[in-house]
């Protein structure tokens, strides 16, 4: 959304993908190297087909990714073979590395060294001249053709990486909960958007340019936009409620600074 200007609704079904290959593999005891390279690797395929349909069969970006994510609620129950998968049972990256005792801190440990890594390693490639190139496409496409990048390479590549982290998120979040759902990965791309709005409203009002101070406050905006979900079922508002929530909080993030500009 930050760099190309495409809202991928994909994600919403990219992350069900990673769960689901997630759980299927843990079931069938598959060494954990090769699941987090197929969970990579079945994202990156996902981004990559919303990618091609945009750029190759010029079909709206948004619709596009609405014809993959739809297409990948089939895939996935087929991966999964039903609704849910339980993995109470089975070793995974959060059951080895942590005990009864400190649970929760230890898993949090994990989480926040895939954060720093992923990171890092997004903040390289944009500071790249490949990445350089890249976040170009988003902010002028004409432009950066005329000097001979191929930008439909850039988006399908892009979104290819952008789903492969969207799987990865389910990955972590299939052994950290316990189970691979069907439903897992519903309202997932308004979350993420949620928070890229977040910072970028504090960016356009900062006007930083720092990649890495653009990687932090996005990362800001997604604790920030949890810690409002929790201070909401904290004060007892009921749970059924919270999408209705989530909808009016991104909404109230996207207007407020649109009515301050139109003010002045």
């Amino acid at each position: 959304m930050k760099i190309f200007n495409i809202p991928d609704i994909t994600t919403d079904g990219s992350y069900t993908l990673g769960g689901a290959v997630t759980g299927v593999m843990l079931t069938h005891h598959q060494p954990g190297y090769l699941i987090f390279l197929s969970v990579l690797l079945a994202g990156a395929v996902a981004g990559a087909l919303t990618g091609l349909i945009h750029t190759k069969l010029k079909i709206n970006a948004l619709l596009a990714g609405i014809l993959v994510m739809t297409a990948l609620y089939s895939v996935n129950l087929t991966i999964l073979g039903r609704s849910n998968v339980p993995l109470l049972n089975v070793s995974n990256l959060f059951s080895i590395l942590s005990s009864t005792q400190d649970s929760v801190s230890k898993s949090l440990l994990i989480v926040i060294v895939f954060i720093v890594m992923i990171m890092l390693i997004i903040g390289y490639i944009l500071k790249t001249d490949f990445g350089i190139a890249m976040r170009a496409t988003g902010n002028s496409e004409p432009m950066i053709r005329a000097l001979g990048v191929n930008t439909d390479r850039m988006k399908i590549i892009g979104l290819a990486m952008a789903n492969a982290l969207t799987a990865l998120s389910g990955y972590l979040m299939a052994q950290q909960q316990g189970y691979a759902d069907i439903n897992m990965g519903i309202g997932s791309v308004i979350i993420g958007l949620g928070s890229v709005i977040i910072a970028e409203t504090i960016i356009n009002w900062l006007q930083i340019t720092s990649v890495w101070l653009n990687l932090l406050l996005v990362l800001a905006g997604a604790i920030v936009f949890q810690l409002v979900l929790a201070f909401t079922l904290s004060i007892g508002v009921d749970a059924n409620l919270l999408k209705l929530v989530i909808a009016l909080f991104v909404l109230i993030i996207v207007g407020i600074p649109r009515l301050i500009r139109r003010e002045i």
